[in-house]
């Protein structure tokens, strides 16, 4: 699979990676195969939060992989912290640095290539982030640094006091969840569309040289289901499928090169457990749809141009 720094940083991963939100809903057997066929397909770079399944992804994860220092060493392993579910946020210095030595336990490793905040803290000092962010750097637990769901001002916040780079911002975004892209277009409209719901992100994000990584790419709404086959989406199914047939792939793996299409370099993150599915999104990465077809995929999705 092809590949794209992180940000600024001197990291390469493969364009597409793999969420592992879901990973304990497979047996010890299925997973191994799942993550095997991952790396099989290039797929080396695996998505992961302290909080999914309360750490228990994390583990499994490990032991489907079998880590040991020679494995590891083939992955790019990135993680997530910040989240009390149902309780609260927390970017402390002291939640931070325990959250980070829980996943590296966990993950059988002594380090992440990539730590994430995990949905903005209202309460955050970025003091205490910097410190615990040198802490981590100095100590190699943590190589690189980015940020989840934040917005400009928030990330400018943050980098008052830090001084590592943030190299990613994991946002939501699909077809049907364009609206960090469709803000863009309706400028000084008086329509829906053109309200700004996160401070022109994504021009920050390039701008700033800040890699967005698009979580749910197959979701619309928050958590209602996937639009993929589904009978409230059927002029953007029948188009998915008409440019899919057009370059031999389903409509699975159309979704994904459209969000590979923009020239943002935005990278999906898969989050299915199904192996046929993770090889549809896989193939996205070879799959370079035109500009009228990006469009056309757009407005299929009930997106409007002014």
């Amino acid at each position: 699979m092809r590949k794209q720094k992180l940000g600024v940083s001197e990291l390469e991963t493969p364009v597409i990676g793999v969420g592992c939100w879901r990973i304990n809903t497979l047996s010890t057997a299925e997973a191994e195969v799942f993550v095997q066929t991952a790396l099989d397909e290039g797929a080396y770079f695996f998505d992961h939060a302290d909080i999914y399944n309360d750490g228990l992804s994390e583990s499994i994860f490990a032991e489907a992989v079998h880590m040991n220092d020679n494995i590891r060493e083939k992955l790019i392993i990135q993680s997530k912290c910040g989240i009390h579910p149902g309780k609260m946020f927390d970017f402390s210095k002291a939640h931070i640095l325990e959250a980070v030595d829980g996943s590296l336990k966990r993950l059988k490793t002594d380090y992440l290539d990539v730590l994430l905040l995990h949905r903005p803290d209202a309460l955050v000092e970025p003091e205490e982030v910097a410190e615990a962010f040198d802490i981590l750097q100095s100590s190699g637990k943590v190589r690189n640094f980015g940020v989840s769901n934040q917005t400009p001002m928030q990330i400018k916040l943050l980098k008052k006091c830090v001084k590592q780079p943030i190299i990613v911002n994991q946002l939501e975004l699909s077809i049907t969840n364009a609206t960090m892209i469709s803000r863009g277009i309706h400028v000084n409209m008086d329509d829906s569309f053109a309200v700004d719901r996160d401070g022109d992100i994504l021009d920050f994000c390039r701008l700033s040289d800040i890699t967005v990584q698009a979580w749910s790419p197959f979701q619309y709404g928050f958590f209602e289901g996937v639009f993929i086959g589904n009978p409230k989406f059927p002029e953007l199914n029948a188009k998915l499928d008409e440019v899919g047939a057009k370059y031999g792939v389903n409509s699975t793996t159309i979704a994904i090169a459209w969000i590979l299409r923009h020239p943002a370099k935005i990278i999906p993150l898969t989050g299915t457990m199904n192996i046929g599915r993770l090889k549809d999104c896989i193939k996205a990465a070879d799959v370079n749809i035109s500009r009228e077809e990006w469009y056309e995929i757009f407005l299929a999705a009930g997106n409007i141009l002014p």
